[in-house]
Protein backbone atom coordinates (compact mmCIF):
# COMPACT_ATOMS: atom_id res chain seq x y z
CA UNK A 1 0.00 0.00 0.00
CA UNK A 2 1.14 3.55 -0.75
CA UNK A 3 2.56 5.61 2.08
CA UNK A 4 -0.01 7.41 4.23
CA UNK A 5 -0.64 10.95 2.96
CA UNK A 6 -0.18 14.08 5.07
CA UNK A 7 -3.14 16.28 4.17
CA UNK A 8 -3.89 19.96 4.71
CA UNK A 9 -7.44 21.31 4.81
CA UNK A 10 -8.24 24.93 3.98
CA UNK A 11 -11.18 27.29 3.95
CA UNK A 12 -14.62 27.67 5.47
CA UNK A 13 -17.70 29.03 3.72
CA UNK A 14 -21.16 29.92 4.98
CA UNK A 15 -23.44 26.93 5.42
CA UNK A 16 -20.70 24.41 4.62
CA UNK A 17 -19.29 22.11 7.31
CA UNK A 18 -16.88 20.12 5.15
CA UNK A 19 -13.75 21.06 7.15
CA UNK A 20 -15.30 19.26 10.13
CA UNK A 21 -16.63 16.20 8.31
CA UNK A 22 -13.83 15.65 5.78
CA UNK A 23 -11.16 15.91 8.48
CA UNK A 24 -13.05 13.50 10.74
CA UNK A 25 -13.33 10.94 7.93
CA UNK A 26 -9.52 10.70 7.91
CA UNK A 27 -8.71 11.40 11.58
CA UNK A 28 -11.67 10.27 13.59
CA UNK A 29 -13.06 12.83 16.00
CA UNK A 30 -13.58 13.96 19.58
CA UNK A 31 -17.23 13.24 20.38
CA UNK A 32 -17.58 15.92 23.06
CA UNK A 33 -15.99 18.71 21.04
CA UNK A 34 -17.81 17.75 17.84
CA UNK A 35 -21.11 18.30 19.67
CA UNK A 36 -20.40 22.03 19.33
CA UNK A 37 -19.93 21.85 15.57
CA UNK A 38 -22.36 24.42 14.09
CA UNK A 39 -23.73 21.73 11.77
CA UNK A 40 -25.55 19.20 14.02
CA UNK A 41 -26.08 16.72 11.20
CA UNK A 42 -22.32 16.11 11.08
CA UNK A 43 -22.07 14.83 14.64
CA UNK A 44 -25.25 12.82 14.01
CA UNK A 45 -23.90 10.89 11.04
CA UNK A 46 -20.41 10.56 12.51
CA UNK A 47 -21.96 8.94 15.59
CA UNK A 48 -23.34 6.17 13.37
CA UNK A 49 -19.85 5.16 12.23
CA UNK A 50 -17.22 3.00 13.88
CA UNK A 51 -13.78 4.59 13.83
CA UNK A 52 -11.17 3.86 12.70
CA UNK A 53 -12.77 1.02 10.67
CA UNK A 54 -15.26 3.28 8.86
CA UNK A 55 -12.77 6.07 8.19
CA UNK A 56 -9.88 6.59 5.77
CA UNK A 57 -7.14 6.80 8.39
CA UNK A 58 -5.08 4.04 6.80
CA UNK A 59 -4.73 6.15 3.65
CA UNK A 60 -4.03 9.58 5.11
CA UNK A 61 -4.23 11.98 8.03
CA UNK A 62 -5.24 15.64 8.07
CA UNK A 63 -2.23 17.20 9.76
CA UNK A 64 -2.73 20.95 9.06
CA UNK A 65 -5.70 23.33 8.93
CA UNK A 66 -6.27 26.94 7.89
CA UNK A 67 -9.53 28.85 7.77
CA UNK A 68 -10.23 32.57 7.59
CA UNK A 69 -10.81 32.65 11.35
CA UNK A 70 -8.21 31.29 13.78
CA UNK A 71 -10.82 30.47 16.44
CA UNK A 72 -12.79 28.42 13.92
CA UNK A 73 -9.61 26.65 12.85
CA UNK A 74 -8.80 25.76 16.44
CA UNK A 75 -12.27 24.36 17.07
CA UNK A 76 -12.19 22.22 13.94
CA UNK A 77 -8.69 21.05 14.88
CA UNK A 78 -9.82 20.05 18.37
CA UNK A 79 -12.96 18.35 17.05
CA UNK A 80 -11.22 16.39 14.28
CA UNK A 81 -7.83 15.74 15.92
CA UNK A 82 -5.77 17.97 13.62
CA UNK A 83 -2.34 18.66 15.09
CA UNK A 84 -1.30 21.91 13.42
CA UNK A 85 -3.28 25.14 13.01
CA UNK A 86 -1.55 27.58 10.64
CA UNK A 87 -2.13 31.32 10.36
CA UNK A 88 -1.29 31.53 6.64
CA UNK A 89 -2.10 29.21 3.75
CA UNK A 90 1.51 29.20 2.61
CA UNK A 91 2.63 27.79 5.97
CA UNK A 92 1.47 24.38 4.72
CA UNK A 93 3.84 24.35 1.74
CA UNK A 94 6.46 21.67 2.15
CA UNK A 95 4.53 20.17 5.07
CA UNK A 96 1.66 18.35 3.33
CA UNK A 97 1.34 15.88 0.45
CA UNK A 98 -2.16 16.94 -0.59
CA UNK A 99 -4.74 19.65 0.13
CA UNK A 100 -8.52 19.71 0.56
CA UNK A 101 -10.02 23.09 -0.40
CA UNK A 102 -13.21 22.61 1.57
CA UNK A 103 -15.24 25.71 0.76
CA UNK A 104 -17.95 25.77 -1.88
CA UNK A 105 -18.00 29.47 -2.83
CA UNK A 106 -16.32 29.08 -6.20
CA UNK A 107 -15.29 32.74 -6.50
CA UNK A 108 -12.51 32.05 -3.98
CA UNK A 109 -11.17 28.84 -5.50
CA UNK A 110 -8.53 30.24 -7.85
CA UNK A 111 -6.97 32.51 -5.25
CA UNK A 112 -6.87 29.86 -2.53
CA UNK A 113 -5.70 27.03 -4.78
CA UNK A 114 -3.01 29.04 -6.55
CA UNK A 115 -0.07 28.59 -4.12
CA UNK A 116 -0.64 24.83 -3.95
CA UNK A 117 -1.02 24.50 -7.70
CA UNK A 118 2.25 26.35 -8.22
CA UNK A 119 3.93 24.08 -5.65
CA UNK A 120 2.74 20.96 -7.49
CA UNK A 121 0.60 19.72 -4.59
CA UNK A 122 -2.49 17.68 -5.55
CA UNK A 123 -5.67 19.45 -4.50
CA UNK A 124 -9.31 18.47 -4.06
CA UNK A 125 -11.36 21.59 -4.81
CA UNK A 126 -14.88 21.42 -3.41
CA UNK A 127 -17.80 21.69 -5.79
CA UNK A 128 -18.27 23.55 -7.96
CA UNK A 129 -14.74 23.96 -9.29
CA UNK A 130 -15.93 27.22 -10.89
CA UNK A 131 -19.13 28.90 -12.06
CA UNK A 132 -17.93 29.44 -15.62
CA UNK A 133 -15.94 27.39 -18.08
CA UNK A 134 -13.52 30.31 -18.45
CA UNK A 135 -12.79 30.38 -14.71
CA UNK A 136 -12.46 26.58 -14.58
CA UNK A 137 -9.91 26.64 -17.38
CA UNK A 138 -8.05 29.43 -15.58
CA UNK A 139 -7.62 27.12 -12.57
CA UNK A 140 -6.73 24.07 -14.67
CA UNK A 141 -4.15 26.06 -16.61
CA UNK A 142 -2.14 26.46 -13.38
CA UNK A 143 -1.71 22.70 -12.98
CA UNK A 144 1.92 21.62 -12.91
CA UNK A 145 0.95 18.19 -14.21
CA UNK A 146 -2.14 16.42 -15.49
CA UNK A 147 -4.71 15.49 -12.83
CA UNK A 148 -3.23 17.71 -10.10
CA UNK A 149 -6.77 19.07 -9.57
CA UNK A 150 -9.62 16.83 -8.43
CA UNK A 151 -13.12 18.31 -8.10
CA UNK A 152 -16.62 16.89 -7.88
CA UNK A 153 -19.92 16.78 -6.08
CA UNK A 154 -19.59 13.99 -3.56
CA UNK A 155 -23.17 12.95 -4.35
CA UNK A 156 -21.72 11.60 -7.58
CA UNK A 157 -20.57 8.67 -5.42
CA UNK A 158 -23.90 8.05 -3.63
CA UNK A 159 -24.53 4.35 -4.20
CA UNK A 160 -28.19 4.71 -3.26
CA UNK A 161 -28.71 6.74 -6.48
CA UNK A 162 -27.41 3.92 -8.69
CA UNK A 163 -29.90 1.95 -10.73
CA UNK A 164 -29.75 -1.79 -10.11
CA UNK A 165 -29.53 -4.14 -13.08
CA UNK A 166 -33.11 -5.21 -12.39
CA UNK A 167 -34.30 -1.58 -12.43
CA UNK A 168 -32.44 -0.93 -15.69
CA UNK A 169 -34.19 -3.91 -17.25
CA UNK A 170 -37.57 -2.79 -15.91
CA UNK A 171 -37.47 0.76 -17.30
CA UNK A 172 -35.42 0.22 -20.45
CA UNK A 173 -33.34 2.88 -22.15
CA UNK A 174 -33.37 6.15 -20.16
CA UNK A 175 -34.92 9.01 -22.10
CA UNK A 176 -35.41 11.61 -19.34
CA UNK A 177 -34.36 12.36 -15.76
CA UNK A 178 -35.96 14.70 -13.24
CA UNK A 179 -34.16 15.85 -10.10
CA UNK A 180 -34.72 18.27 -7.25
CA UNK A 181 -32.67 19.77 -4.44
CA UNK A 182 -33.10 22.67 -2.00
CA UNK A 183 -30.87 25.73 -1.39
CA UNK A 184 -28.94 27.79 -3.99
CA UNK A 185 -28.32 27.13 -7.67
CA UNK A 186 -24.64 28.17 -7.54
CA UNK A 187 -23.67 25.79 -4.75
CA UNK A 188 -26.28 23.01 -4.85
CA UNK A 189 -27.44 22.51 -8.45
CA UNK A 190 -24.22 20.59 -9.12
CA UNK A 191 -25.40 17.99 -6.59
CA UNK A 192 -28.08 16.90 -9.06
CA UNK A 193 -26.32 17.74 -12.34
CA UNK A 194 -23.21 15.65 -11.62
CA UNK A 195 -24.90 12.42 -10.48
CA UNK A 196 -27.15 12.57 -13.53
CA UNK A 197 -24.23 12.99 -15.93
CA UNK A 198 -22.23 10.27 -14.15
CA UNK A 199 -25.13 7.84 -14.64
CA UNK A 200 -25.86 8.72 -18.28
CA UNK A 201 -22.70 7.77 -20.21
CA UNK A 202 -24.69 7.52 -23.45
CA UNK A 203 -26.41 10.90 -23.17
CA UNK A 204 -24.58 12.26 -26.21
CA UNK A 205 -23.51 15.82 -26.92
CA UNK A 206 -24.92 18.67 -24.82
CA UNK A 207 -27.32 20.58 -27.10
CA UNK A 208 -28.87 23.23 -24.88
CA UNK A 209 -29.83 24.55 -21.45
CA UNK A 210 -32.93 26.64 -20.75
CA UNK A 211 -33.59 28.11 -17.33
CA UNK A 212 -36.56 29.86 -15.71
CA UNK A 213 -35.95 31.57 -12.38
CA UNK A 214 -38.65 32.73 -10.01
CA UNK A 215 -38.22 34.35 -6.61
CA UNK A 216 -38.25 30.96 -4.89
CA UNK A 217 -37.37 28.27 -7.43
CA UNK A 218 -34.99 27.74 -10.34
CA UNK A 219 -36.30 25.43 -13.08
CA UNK A 220 -33.90 24.20 -15.74
CA UNK A 221 -34.24 21.97 -18.81
CA UNK A 222 -31.10 20.31 -20.17
CA UNK A 223 -31.07 18.67 -23.59
CA UNK A 224 -28.48 16.18 -24.85
CA UNK A 225 -28.57 14.22 -28.10
CA UNK A 226 -30.09 11.14 -26.48
CA UNK A 227 -31.92 12.33 -23.37
CA UNK A 228 -33.20 15.33 -21.42
CA UNK A 229 -33.26 16.40 -17.78
CA UNK A 230 -35.46 18.68 -15.73
CA UNK A 231 -33.69 20.23 -12.73
CA UNK A 232 -35.40 22.04 -9.87
CA UNK A 233 -33.59 23.98 -7.13
CA UNK A 234 -36.08 25.09 -4.46
CA UNK A 235 -34.17 27.64 -2.35
CA UNK A 236 -35.50 27.75 1.21
CA UNK A 237 -38.32 25.31 0.44
CA UNK A 238 -37.35 21.91 1.95
CA UNK A 239 -37.45 18.97 -0.43
CA UNK A 240 -36.06 15.43 -0.58
CA UNK A 241 -33.02 15.11 -2.85
CA UNK A 242 -34.02 12.62 -5.51
CA UNK A 243 -33.46 11.47 -9.07
CA UNK A 244 -36.35 10.18 -11.17
CA UNK A 245 -35.22 8.06 -14.13
CA UNK A 246 -37.72 7.77 -16.98
CA UNK A 247 -37.13 4.89 -19.37
CA UNK A 248 -39.00 3.67 -22.43
CA UNK A 249 -40.88 1.16 -20.25
CA UNK A 250 -41.25 2.91 -16.89
CA UNK A 251 -39.87 5.13 -14.15
CA UNK A 252 -37.74 4.61 -11.05
CA UNK A 253 -37.18 7.10 -8.22
CA UNK A 254 -33.95 7.07 -6.21
CA UNK A 255 -33.53 9.15 -3.04
CA UNK A 256 -30.28 10.44 -1.58
CA UNK A 257 -29.81 9.45 2.07
CA UNK A 258 -26.18 8.83 3.08
CA UNK A 259 -23.97 11.93 3.30
CA UNK A 260 -21.15 10.23 5.19
CA UNK A 261 -20.55 7.45 2.71
CA UNK A 262 -20.61 9.66 -0.37
CA UNK A 263 -18.12 12.07 1.26
CA UNK A 264 -15.92 9.13 2.20
CA UNK A 265 -16.12 7.69 -1.32
CA UNK A 266 -15.16 10.98 -2.96
CA UNK A 267 -12.19 11.48 -0.63
CA UNK A 268 -11.08 7.89 -1.22
CA UNK A 269 -11.30 8.52 -4.97
CA UNK A 270 -9.02 11.56 -4.55
CA UNK A 271 -6.47 9.42 -2.71
CA UNK A 272 -6.62 6.76 -5.42
CA UNK A 273 -6.06 9.38 -8.13
CA UNK A 274 -3.03 10.73 -6.22
CA UNK A 275 -1.64 7.19 -5.89
CA UNK A 276 -2.31 6.51 -9.58
CA UNK A 277 -4.60 3.63 -8.68
CA UNK A 278 -7.59 5.08 -10.56
CA UNK A 279 -8.25 7.59 -13.34
CA UNK A 280 -9.46 11.08 -12.50
CA UNK A 281 -12.97 12.18 -13.46
CA UNK A 282 -12.84 13.13 -17.13
CA UNK A 283 -12.10 16.83 -17.60
CA UNK A 284 -14.62 17.04 -20.43
CA UNK A 285 -17.29 15.82 -18.03
CA UNK A 286 -16.39 18.36 -15.32
CA UNK A 287 -16.41 21.18 -17.87
CA UNK A 288 -19.79 20.02 -19.21
CA UNK A 289 -21.20 20.17 -15.67
CA UNK A 290 -19.82 23.69 -15.23
CA UNK A 291 -21.24 24.75 -18.60
CA UNK A 292 -24.73 23.70 -17.43
CA UNK A 293 -24.22 25.55 -14.14
CA UNK A 294 -23.10 28.64 -16.00
CA UNK A 295 -26.01 28.66 -18.42
CA UNK A 296 -28.44 28.02 -15.58
CA UNK A 297 -27.33 31.21 -13.84
CA UNK A 298 -28.40 33.45 -16.74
Amino acid sequence: MAEKLKIGIIGMSEGNGHPYSWSAIFNGYDKEKMKYCPFPIISEYLAKQNFPEDGLGKFGVVTHIWTQDIATSKHIAASAKIEVVVENLEDMLGKVDAVLLARDDAKNHYKMAFPFLKAGIPIFIDKPLALSVKEANKILKEQQYENQVFSCSSIRFAKELDLTEKEKDQIGEIVHVEAAIPKKWDTYAIHIIEPIIARLPHRGKLLGVKCLQSVAITNCIVKWENTTAYLKVTGTIPITVSLNFYGEKGCVTKEFSDSYTCFKNSLHKFVKVINKEEENIKREETLEIIKILEKGRK
